[in-house]
């Protein structure tokens, strides 16, 4: 029975069903088009797939429009100071991202313009599969698959998909590429990713007003709710570490990240254990205990031992700036949360 109800759902074009619901709910973002809009900005729709990645929309909306009034075009972006886009992107996270989004930049404006084709577009720095085929296909009007979260778990439920993701990761894209149309393949990934993100939720979803609903194989067969399956999670190791936070009225003592590894290129106070290194306090001081910060990455939780003390004398590592001078919207996230926690926030 199951077998005969999948196989008779979203057997023929969903695109007729699904954009003229578009059509009528896109969701208004800063980055995008009005639908039926052929072409769009390809300088936008990057920006904003760049900082979509493992980001949610919410985060991303008040970023791009800084983004946007600070550079707004690749080539004021590719001229900028890297300094200010790393501050500027301070609090979105995955700060590679940010490194390869001023390499692409440069990339972009040397060659002239961005590439009009997915494998083009694979061929910059920070652009994989998924943001080559999205650039193409919103920007550039090409029948390219776009396939994120939602839309995985949209065909999930259309196809009845039962296999766990991450395994049926290569399944679900393979599916998603049946759907794909020639025409308006922009909004249909669009309309794809509003759906999932509005309509067919993780939990709950609004399966009766759906446009997709007289297609889907998992509503007929009631398991819309329990799809797409996921295989258990392993559990997060735990690493431990410790930041020094020197400060007083007139100076702060911070030091710059490596380029490559956590948190790359970002501000920071000085620390150690946690990220692979073993390595002596800044300065002989009398260091306070501050309390410990929690903070989750995405492949382990850190526990961090907050020290704080007044600027010493003398430091052996970091840099000494001016407190005027010193901005801790500029610090990413773990690093804000070290600077409240040693009772030196500005706020």
């Amino acid at each position: 029975m199951r077998e005969t109800a999948a196989a008779g759902a979203a057997a023929g074009p969903v695109a007729p069903f699904l954009l003229p619901w578009y059509d009528r709910h896109a969701r208004r973002l800063p980055w995008r088009a009005p639908p039926g809009t052929p072409a769009m900005d390809p300088y936008r729709v990057w920006l904003s797939e760049i900082m979509l990645q493992q980001t949610t929309v919410a985060a991303v909306i008040g970023y791009f429009e800084r983004f946007t009034a600070l550079w707004p075009d690749i080539h004021a972006l590719a001229a900028a100071d890297e300094a200010q886009v790393m501050a500027e992107w301070a609090g979105l996270g995955y700060y590679a991202r940010a490194r390869n989004l001023m390499a692409c930049a440069r990339a972009v404006t040397a060659a002239g313009g961005f590439p009009t084709t997915r494998e083009g577009l694979a061929a910059l720095p920070g652009i994989g599969a998924y943001t080559s085929a999205a650039i193409a296909a919103i920007a550039f009007d090409r029948p390219e698959t776009v396939v994120d979260g939602n839309v995985e778990r949209v065909v999930a439920r259309l196809f009845a998909v039962e296999t766990p993701l991450p395994a049926a990761k290569r399944e679900l894209a393979a599916l998603a590429g049946t759907l794909t149309p020639i025409r308006r393949p922009g909004d249909f990934a669009q309309a794809m990713m509003d759906l999932g993100a509005t309509i067919c939720t993780p939990r709950n979803p609004a399966c009766v007003i759906c446009p997709l609903a007289p297609l889907c194989a998992a509503r007929a067969l009631g398991i819309a709710a329990e799809l797409p399956r996921r295989a258990p999670k392993a559990a997060r190791p735990l690493r431990q570490g410790t930041v020094w936070v020197a400060a007083d009225d007139d100076q702060v003592l911070v030091e710059r990240r490596p380029a490559r590894g956590l948190l790359g290129g970002t501000l920071s106070f000085p620390t150690t254990g946690w990220d692979g290194t073993d390595l002596p306090p800044p300065a002989e001081a009398d260091w306070r205990d501050c309390g410990e910060v929690r903070h989750v990455f995405t492949h382990f939780e850190l526990r961090l031992r907050v020290l704080g003390a007044p600027v010493p004398g003398a430091v052996t590592r970091g840099t000494l700036v001016p407190r005027r001078d010193f901005d801790p919207r500029a610090l990413p996230g773990l690093m804000r949360k070290v600077w409240t926690l040693a009772g030196m926030s500005t706020a």
